[in-house]
């Protein structure tokens, strides 16, 4: 039987742990036990527990979406989260979940197995979008929310609030997935795939085994880069550095454009904050995913969701997740019944636009959760 606590009914940004139920039944096999969540609050829970907007994030944030009183730092959707801002506070009860898998306090392969000390590691099960989700589900189960108003999310972000919906359908009643698709294409599986094997081929890897707070940070590295390529548009290089030339360095093949030293400064801030491991973890369940496992098409599938209401948000210049498919699941959201909005941004970032151009995002955002 789940224990049901009281939710967290603070505006002020709470952080907290939700220990899950036992066991946690992976989607391809394995079990967990003790397994946690880590997520953030803000906005007061309504009366009738209704108004709860469930936000997940990318491949590599914490739930600090925002900032509060209780941790005044800025969140990685800081123009997004707040009173009077796209996702609205003073109307929403927002909960940030921290990726089951991921490094900032839920459950994940650089947490200790119970079964034996030790990081998981590679022991750690085969984690997919639909773990992802169903962990969240369970935290507000345990937060005493039978049900939310709307699920959000960007990139990873997007599948995991696209499977919650289809996991849960009597649960959720609005949902709004950017920058996202039904399944990954096979040049996004490639660039995750390089960047993994950059990661396992550092000889600091040690097969998974690297000591606590060590890993193999050049690949790390490397991986970032490769990253930060797919990520963003040739067209945002072209304006912002053209064929600036950087100011430091004389080494052999070293850095000689400041296109090249933005790359390094980006991968170097990112190395040491992420554990190796559960990158790889999250990279892969990003490349499992796919609508159509839960339906035998992506339309049959879709047909499960109970959705009043769904907006979908590509970006033009995008090509990890090219606007071609969010297309195509707007399109399939509405042959399955929803009342969906598609919108095409014209933004120069490509995929990274919903974290930097907030003059396109928080009205498009903002006007659709307004209208709920």
């Amino acid at each position: 039987m789940t224990t049901v606590i009281p939710a967290f009914n603070a505006v002020n940004g709470a952080r907290r742990i939700v220990t899950l139920p036992e066991p946690f039944g992976m989607r391809q096999g394995g079990v967990l036990h003790g397994v946690q969540v880590a997520c953030e609050t803000w906005g007061r829970l309504g009366a009738d527990s209704s108004n709860t907007l469930l936000l997940f994030t990318g491949l590599s944030p914490s739930a600090h979406a925002a900032s509060s009183p209780a941790d005044p730092t800025p969140g990685w959707w800081e123009e997004m989260v707040g009173p009077g801002k796209p996702i609205d506070t003073g109307r929403f009860h927002v909960i940030c979940v921290n990726s089951l898998g991921s490094c900032f306090g839920s459950t994940g392969p650089a947490s200790v197995n119970p079964d034996t000390g030790r990081a998981y590691g590679l022991k750690f099960p085969t984690l997919t979008v639909e773990d992802i989700a169903a962990a969240a589900r369970q935290a507000l189960q345990v937060l005493g929310i039978p049900r939310v108003q709307a699920v959000v999310g960007a990139s990873l972000g997007g599948m995991s609030a696209l499977a919650y919906a289809l996991l849960f359908p009597a649960e959720v009643e609005a949902a709004v997935c950017i920058s996202s698709a039904t399944h990954s294409e096979p040049f996004s599986i490639a660039i995750r795939s390089l960047q993994r094997e950059l990661i396992r081929r550092d000889p600091e890897w040690r097969g998974g085994e690297y000591p606590p707070g060590q890993g193999p940070r050049e690949g790390m590295r490397l991986a970032r880069k490769l990253g930060m390529l797919s990520y963003r548009s040739a067209r945002e290089w072209a304006e912002r550095f053209g064929r600036e030339r950087a100011k430091e360095g004389n080494e052999a093949f070293g850095i000689e454009f400041e296109v090249e030293s933005y790359l390094e400064s980006r991968a170097r801030s990112f190395i040491g904050g992420f554990d190796a491991n559960s990158y790889l973890y999250l990279s892969r369940a990003m490349d499992l995913f796919d609508v159509a496992e839960h339906g035998g098409t992506v339309d049959k599938a879709l047909r499960r969701l109970r959705l009043k209401r769904a907006q979908v948000v590509g970006v033009e210049t995008d090509i990890l997740f090219p606007l071609h498919q969010q297309q195509h699941l707007a399109d399939s959201l509405k042959r399955a019944g929803v009342d969906t909005q598609f919108v095409s941004l014209p933004s120069k970032q490509g995929h990274d636009s919903f974290l930097v151009d907030m003059q396109r995002f928080r009205p498009v955002v903002g006007d659709f959760l307004a209208a709920l």
